[in-house]
């Protein structure tokens, strides 16, 4: 079992940076591939960025890089997302998700994910 809580979130300027961490609790942390999603009001949940349980391989949706980059540290199980320069589509309710064994093309599928935080909101104002 595996329990992911996502911190970071908050009211910000376009163009300002905000960096979100998701804390994963268990000892097997290594072995999941990580991804966040993010879901604005009204649409689907999106993939952002995915990183493999090596950080060997890492993948973002078009519209976030440059902006985003995603980075993990197995030893203090934590995957972050460092977002600059926000812009006011970036506005959401982000969430962390693990995926067991899994290479990078599968974190950019919501399905299969194993565990998934309960979100933290990203409000940007124009």
């Amino acid at each position: 079992q595996v329990q992911v809580i996502e911190s970071g979130g908050g009211l910000v300027q376009a163009g300002d940076s905000l960096r979100l961490s998701c804390t994963a609790s268990g000892r097997t942390f290594s072995r999941y591939a990580m991804g966040w999603f993010r879901q604005a009001p009204g649409k689907e949940r999106e993939f952002v960025a995915g990183i493999t349980w090596s950080g060997g391989r890492i993948s973002y949706v078009d519209s976030v890089r440059g902006r985003f980059t995603i980075s993990r540290l197995n030893a203090k199980n934590t995957v972050s997302l460092q977002m600059n320069s926000l812009k006011f589509e970036d506005t959401a309710v982000y969430y962390c998700g693990a995926v067991e064994a899994a290479g990078i093309s599968r974190t950019r599928e919501i399905v299969g994910y194993d565990y998934w935080g309960q979100g933290t909101p990203v409000t940007v104002s124009s």
